[in-house]
């Protein structure tokens, strides 16, 4: 395993410089750092790879959709400017440094429209299925996020995440489970993970209340069984969000301090994440 954290945790907006945190990632210990594309540029890109390098990390890169890049619409020119997008994504994963992308690119994030759900799954498969050429030229590989039901209608478990990916007919193309959401959706924790098999290509990992993993409610011996029943070996990443008022939160209804110090946070992560997973 390869242990990560996200450098939302220390982001008050997504636009926040993040090259300040890469010493405190580093010191802390970490493999590599996570970092959102939401406000990156190509100038932005270029320079975060070599600082990433320059303190001896490894990245991996998250994103999402806007809903003027709806890949699940039913209107044909909004899903050509997502697909445009996440080719764009792709490319600026591979500048700076990453094999992987995973993230909210199945559809705009807050979308609902379950009336219409098997066909905007269709439409999503097939524009991520588009994908595949630029994927491999830029040797990365995405993943789509299984969210709760409160985020999203579309992908609430395991199952819809790989049904999704599968659909795209892309080797490329597999899923983001995070046990935040697990926790919240699935009635057997082991069996979702462990039934992504090699479609699961991207692990994040906090408790029931975004925050330190093992400070709360979460079966990790079920998260542990399952990780190993999927064979997977890639990165876990802590993904928290524990300072209430960020903007970069602001969504994700964060509405008291859920950590006292996000620094400190990633550090119980880390202990917790080792001897939990080896």
């Amino acid at each position: 395993m390869k242990y990560g954290i996200h450098a939302g945790l220390w982001q008050a907006q997504w636009t926040d410089e993040i090259v300040s945190i890469l010493k405190t990632v580093a010191d802390l210990g970490f493999d590599g750092v996570e970092v959102s594309l939401l406000g990156m540029s190509d100038e932005k890109a270029a320079a975060l790879g070599q600082a990433v390098r320059d303190h001896g990390l490894e990245v991996t890169c998250s994103d999402g959709l806007a809903p003027d890049k709806d890949i699940t619409s039913s209107d044909p020119l909004v899903r050509a400017v997502g697909v445009d997008y996440l080719k764009w994504a792709i490319e600026t994963t591979a500048k700076i440094g990453s094999h992987g992308l995973a993230g909210v690119m199945f559809a705009p994030w807050g979308q609902f429209d379950p009336l219409n759900k098997p066909a905007r799954a269709a439409r999503s498969a097939e524009a991520l299925g588009a994908l595949h050429d630029t994927l491999v030229t830029h040797d990365v590989t995405l993943g789509i996020e299984m969210l709760n039901r409160f985020e999203t209608d579309l992908v609430n478990t395991a199952a819809e995440a790989v049904s999704i990916a599968s659909d795209a007919g892309s080797d490329r193309v597999g899923v983001l489970l995070d046990t935040f959401h697990l926790n919240i959706e699935e009635k057997d924790i082991r069996a979702a993970i462990a039934g992504c098999g090699d479609k699961l290509v991207h692990f994040h990992v906090s408790d029931n209340d975004r925050g330190v993993p093992g400070s709360g409610h979460v079966p990790w011996d079920q998260v542990k069984t399952g990780l190993l029943g999927a064979g997977y070996d890639g990165w876990i990443v802590a993904e928290m969000f524990v300072v209430a008022g960020n903007p970069a939160s602001a969504d994700l209804n964060i509405w008291r301090d859920i950590e006292p110090d996000p620094t400190e946070a990633a550090a119980r992560a880390l202990t917790f994440m080792k001897s939990t997973f080896g």
